[in-house]
């Protein structure tokens, strides 16, 4: 076996084992912390042979800023403790969504829903694929880009004249991509609300699920009706086609999207567990009862054996990259928080003399603002949270300001160039990822972030 395939299978042992023990810490067992620190520390120096120079790069800063703090006389053992719990959460947090991601990807059920969904007549279109987009994006998260998206640009490739489809791909392809957006602020599968939930003191998902609706409303409904308001006029509309199939083929999905919720809700109200625990539990052992499923129906070809070793030789390997860079934004916003902030006061910024309102619209505004110069959503929120007044110095519920960070994180996906869901976006519709962020939905932007400020104020401040 080459070196570096040994490596890469090492790594991802040890991220199972990782989860594991992240899990079971969670649900009460007495796993030391050290333990998961020093495996966390193995993970990403196996991890980070294989990766590209940029993401070595994310490395050299981490271990640049505990340089710092050790310099500057901090506490930077237990600044550089904390970063690793924070990292370990985060691998521990992507591990568990992708054992479901594997399973769900060779569901011929959902492909099924999602061929079904971008089939459908340009009257209802953009609708299913926004509905459709934040349902699949509750059960596989950035897979339902990848899927419904690969969908959408095979159906629009049918249509002969080239100007109907440009037009029909930008618009599939958005619907998508704010369906997906829209479940950020109140998913318990989503890493947004995970993270923003364990910055904020006194924060819950229970708390911030209504107001993570709110937002998700405001995502969806706004592109809805822009999409409706500035679509093209066509002199000669295309030809109707026939869709095949009915909305049954979305049962599939319902069903296991309430299997998810009923599970994970029912686990965390009943042992009062933090959510985050639950999925680390939940969600792999649905993922491994699907597996079995599809391994009757699929007999020989579904083996479980060649599925597991695929997975742990093969896909989670094959994510060392994004690994290493969440896992690293997560460390680097712990340790850099107490680095920035000393160069903030310099600077005359002072947060705690702001009014709440301001506050809110801020954390609003500032994590799409920081995506536009290559910072992560993680690496954003984990370094500016900090930085604000708590929630109980502000005079507001915590699920206030989980509302105003998540929204930001939410908007940030729909126009960095840097992240995931626009990369994916313009690999799909043949553009860059700028070109979506800001062209295709820099308006888009401006009208959704100004009205979803405008919610956030008044949840914060009155509804609250």
């Amino acid at each position: 076996m080459p070196p570096n395939a040994f490596i890469d299978r090492a790594a991802a042992g040890l991220l199972i084992v990782l989860t594991a023990l992240f899990a079971a810490r969670e649900w009460g067992a007495g796993v030391p912390g050290g333990i998961v620190e020093g495996l966390t520390l193995a993970v990403l120096g196996l991890l980070g042979v294989n990766v590209r120079l940029t993401r070595k790069a994310f490395i050299l800063v981490g271990l640049a800023l505990t340089l710092w703090l050790a310099l500057a006389g901090e506490d930077w053992l237990g600044q550089a403790r904390r970063g690793l719990e924070k990292a370990a959460f985060v691998a521990s947090f992507f591990v568990a969504l992708s054992s479901l991601r594997n399973v769900a990807e060779t569901s011929p059920a959902l492909r099924k829903g999602g061929a079904f969904l971008a089939a459908q007549p340009p009257g209802r279109r953009y609708g299913a694929l926004t509905v459709g987009g934040h349902l699949f994006a509750l059960l596989i998260n950035y897979g339902s880009i990848s899927l419904l998206g690969s969908l959408a640009s095979n159906a629009a490739r049918a249509e002969a004249d080239p100007v109907v489809r440009g037009h029909r791909t930008r618009r599939m392809l958005l619907a998508i991509q704010r369906g997906f957006i829209a479940s950020l602020p109140w998913s318990p599968l989503a890493f947004s609300l995970a993270i923003t939930i364990a910055l904020i003191p006194g924060a819950t998902w229970a708390g911030a699920v209504l107001p993570g609706l709110g937002t998700a409303v405001i995502i969806t409904m706004t592109g809805w009706a822009m999409d409706a308001i500035f679509k093209p006029r066509l002199g000669r509309p295309p030809p109707k086609r026939e869709v095949e199939g009915s909305w049954s083929l979305m049962l599939p999905l319902v069903f296991l999207l309430v299997l998810l919720a009923c599970a994970i809700s029912g686990a965390h109200f009943l042992t009062g567990i933090r959510v985050v625990g639950v999925v680390m539990v939940v969600v792999p052992a649905i993922a491994a009862v699907w597996a079995v499923i599809q391994r009757i129906g699929l007999g020989r070809e579904g083996s479980l054996r060649g599925r597991a070793r695929g997975y742990v030789t093969g896909e989670l390997p094959g994510y060392r990259g994004e690994i290493v860079l969440l896992m690293m934004a997560g460390y680097i916003g712990t340790v850099g928080a107490p680095v920035l902030q000393p160069l903030l006061v310099s600077l005359g910024f002072a947060p705690e003399a702001l009014p709440t309102w301001a506050v809110l619209a801020i954390l609003v505004w500032i994590v799409p603002a920081l995506g536009q110069v290559g910072m992560n959503p993680i690496l954003a929120v984990t370094l500016i949270s900090p930085l604000f007044p708590s929630p109980e110095a502000l005079g507001i519920a915590p699920s206030a300001m989980v509302a105003a960070i998540t929204a930001g994180w939410a908007m940030s996906g729909a126009t960095s160039p840097f992240t995931a869901t626009t990369l994916l976006i313009g690999s799909f519709g043949g553009v860059s990822a700028t070109h979506v962020g800001l062209r295709w939905n820099g308006v888009y932007f401006l009208v959704a972030t100004a009205i979803l400020t405008g919610w956030v104020l008044l949840y914060g401040l009155v509804l609250g």
